[in-house]
This record gives C-alpha cells, sequence and structure tokens, in this order.
C-alpha cells in the first residue's frame, strides 16, 4: 500500500520490491536531469558571460563549488531530518528544489542568476543519501549491495540517456536541455507523492538535533569512531576528489583536445552510462557473492585509477574509450562500500551516515572543480603555463590510487559482516 496523496509524512508500512522500484526510478530521474544540461553547461557559460572556452572551465568550477557547498551545509540537516520524519518527505522536498533550480538556470539573463539556481539545487539536494538510507530500510544487510547496485544500474542509465539528449536538445537551443531537466525534477515529484511509501517506521525514528546536523561535527563523530568506518570515510573522500575530475572536465577537456561537439560530449557520457549500467546491474551482485564487499571495493577503486590515468594520457579518441572501458569497473566501488558502511551503522543512524557520506562528497565538490578547471586553465588554452590538458586526471588518478592502497592495507571489516 502506498502513502495517502498529500500525506508528506505518512506512517511507515511494509515496503518491498515495489518500493526499491519507486526508489529506483526516483534516482534514474534525477541523474537523467543533471546529466541532460552537462554538454551544455560550457556553452551556456560562455554565452551568459562572453568568455573564451578556457575561461568558461574555470567559470564552471566556481558554479559546481556553490552548489556543492550548499549541500555540504544541507546534506547533515536533510539526513537528520529523515531520521526524523522519514525518507518520503526528504525526497519529495528534494525533487521539488531542482525542479526550480532548473528552472532558473533556463531563464538566468546572466552568471549571477545561474549562480542562485545551482546554490537552491545544491541545497536541496539529498535525493542519493536519502535514497541510500532508504534502501538500507528496506533492505536485509547480506542484499544492501546488490541493491545498491540498483542505484548504481538507476545513476547508469540516466547518465547514459541524459547527456545524449542534452546534447541533441542543445542543437537546437543550449537552453533547451535546462527546461528539460525541470520537467524531468517535477515529473520526479509528483511520481513520488502518490506512490512512494515510507520506509522508516515510527518506532526507529529519533529526534532531530542540531549538533548532529553541523556537517563539521560530522567529521569530528566518525573520527572518534576510527576503525574501519573512519577509513572507509576517508576511502570515499579520496574517490569523490578523484571522480570529480570527470564530472568537472570532461565536457571542456573532450572539446579542446579532440574538437567535440556538444553531442559528441553527450553521446560520449552516453557511453559511460550504459557501461555502468551493465556493471552495476550484471556484474556488481556475482563479484560482491564471490569476493566479497572489501575485495570488490579494492577492484573497484584500483579499476577507477587506472582509467582516469588512461583519460589523462588519451591523446586520441580510442585511447579516451579504453580508460572508459576500464572505468566502467570503479562502479563496483561505491556499491561495496556503502554496503559495509551500513552495515557498521544501526538502523536510527542510517539518514545520519549517509548525511555525512553526503557531507563528505559535497567537501569533494567544494575543493575539487575549482582545483581541476583552474589545472585545465592553466595548462590549455592560448598562453598555458605549460600545455598539459591531461594534467587534471593525473592528479585525479592519484588520488584515486590512495584510496586504493588506503583500503587494501588498512580496512580490517568485523567477522560479523566479512565475506572473505
Amino acid at each position: 500500500m502506498t502513502a495517502p496523496a498529500g500525506d508528506l509524512a505518512a506512517p511507515a508500512r511494509p515496503a518491498g520490491r515495489r518500493a526499491l522500484a519507486f526508489i529506483v526510478l526516483l534516482v534514474w530521474i534525477d541523474t537523467l536531469s543533471f546529466g541532460l544540461v552537462i554538454p551544455v553547461l560550457p556553452t551556456l557559460v560562455m554565452t551568459l558571460g562572453g568568455v573564451s572556452l578556457s575561461e568558461a572551465s574555470a567559470i564552471g568550477g566556481w558554479l559546481v563549488m556553490s552548489f556543492a557547498i550548499a549541500q555540504f551545509i544541507a546534506s547533515p540537516i536533510l539526513g537528520g531530518l529523515s531520521d526524523r520524519f522519514g525518507r518520503r518527505p526528504v525526497l519529495l522536498v528534494s525533487s521539488a528544489g531542482h525542479a526550480v533550480a532548473f528552472l532558473i538556470a533556463a531563464l538566468a539573463p546572466n552568471l549571477f542568476v545561474l549562480l542562485i539556481g545551482r546554490i537552491i539545487s545544491g541545497a536541496t539536494g539529498a535525493s542519493y543519501s536519502t535514497a541510500y538510507a532508504y534502501i538500507a530500510d528496506v533492505t536485509p544487510p547480506e542484499r544492501r549491495a546488490q541493491n545498491f547496485g540498483l542505484v548504481g544500474v538507476a545513476f547508469g542509465l540516466g547518465f547514459m540517456a541524459g547527456p545524449a539528449l542534452g546534447g541533441l536538445l542543445g542543437a537546437a537551443d543550449h537552453r533547451l536541455p535546462f527546461l528539460a531537466a525541470s520537467a524531468a525534477c517535477l515529473a520526479n515529484f509528483i511520481l513520488g507523492w502518490f506512490v512512494l511509501p515510507e520506509s522508516l517506521r515510527r518506532d526507529l525514528r529519533r529526534p532531530f538535533a542540531l549538533e548532529r546536523a553541523n556537517p563539521f561535527a560530522t567529521f569530528r563523530r566518525l573520527s572518534a569512531l576510527g576503525g574501519p568506518l573512519l577509513v572507509l570515510a576517508i576511502a570515499h573522500f579520496l574517490w569523490w576528489m578523484a571522480i570529480q575530475a570527470q564530472h568537472t572536465i570532461w565536457p571542456y577537456y573532450t572539446q579542446y583536445r579532440y574538437g567535440w561537439s556538444p553531442q559528441e560530449v553527450g553521446l560520449s557520457l552516453g557511453v559511460v552510462g550504459l557501461l555502468s549500467v551493465l556493471v552495476n546491474g550484471l556484474v556488481v551482485r556475482r563479484v560482491v557473492k564471490r569476493l566479497g564487499e572489501a575485495r570488490t571495493l579494492r577492484v573497484g577503486l584500483l579499476a577507477g585509477a587506472l582509467a582516469l590515468a588512461l583519460y589523462a594520457l588519451a591523446d586520441v579518441p580510442a585511447l579516451l574509450f579504453a580508460g572508459i572501458l576500464v572505468g566502467s569497473l570503479g562502479a563496483l566501488g561505491p556499491a561495496s562500500l556503502q554496503a559495509l558502511a551500513t552495515s557498521m551503522t544501526t538502523a536510527d543512524a542510517q539518514g545520519e551516515l549517509q548525511g555525512a557520506l553526503n557531507a563528505i562528497s559535497s567537501v569533494t565538490i567544494v575543493v575539487a572543480p575549482p582545483l581541476y578547471s583552474q589545472i585545465f586553465a592553466n595548462v590549455s588554452g592560448a598562453d598555458p603555463v605549460f600545455r598539459l590538458p591531461g594534467a587534471p586526471f593525473l592528479l585525479a588518478a592519484a588520488m584515486a590510487g590512495a584510496a586504493f592502497l588506503l583500503v587494501a592495507l588498512r580496512l580490517k571489516v568485523p567477522r560479523r559482516i566479512a565475506r572473505s
């Protein structure tokens, strides 16, 4: 039975496969909306700012940073609210906020208004962390890696369809993908309002506490925990620092190095999404069953590091696509890390855990995009410090490699959780 329409905080009730299907669909729509705008964002920034591609990459980094700061502050708050009031209302607020933010971007007359849209989107951006908490609510520990993999499938499908569709729409009008993204998020909200049940039972909810919602206190609590959860948190930070290079630089890097159009950029990201779907849908469960979560995590981190190194060296598109193929195995990492972390956390603190991990991710989005975009702007363009457009990816590969070494050498999984 689904929650009555209009009841944001409906009483918790058993949620099974249908609820899981709903949450996966919501994640897919949310990812689709973000993917739609990736190929055309450089064009919009260049148009609104009257700047070159290299200058637009630097501005784009600051826009992403503003999104991340808002998300860093809001994520622990939304995670705590989801532990108090349930997952459903937080997911609905997230979808509505994104719909408004993309509409503002579509109509933006200047870079300042575009910045406002990014801040609103970041402040309401709790869909992924809350989706993971939702799945933890309705899934036994032994199946969490598999079901977290389904979120990866949804992410991959959205990332496959969004950029490809965004490139096609952008060929007609570079603002059209933003309007389509707003409409997708509005559909997300309507779908969730009518069909998404609450997953968190009332007896598992706990009062909201401002001290737990402090994003900086999040790191103190993780540090105090020590042991394997702290190792996972640091690995999560390093991994997200690494993958921000692809999220930040890809459209600028491929346009600069290969002269690709927005459509070609979108299609290349479509390939990334397709391979992510295949790995999350067909490979994660089998590899986890054979190797266990800890070993699967190591495989994913190592594959991601190798892929980023290939991107840096890819002087021809064929080598770039080889990196995409290797990097698809990086999808093994996040599902395994999430499964391990949730297994080490009590049922009434899953929202706080996911809020903490999302806050860590947000820190990387604060730091990494301006870092990578400034590096790229200074090693490309008309007068580079030295010409090495792959430099951001080399730095990212080093960070992913550090995450792999940390997990390989320091992660000790408790016996009650270990499968390998």
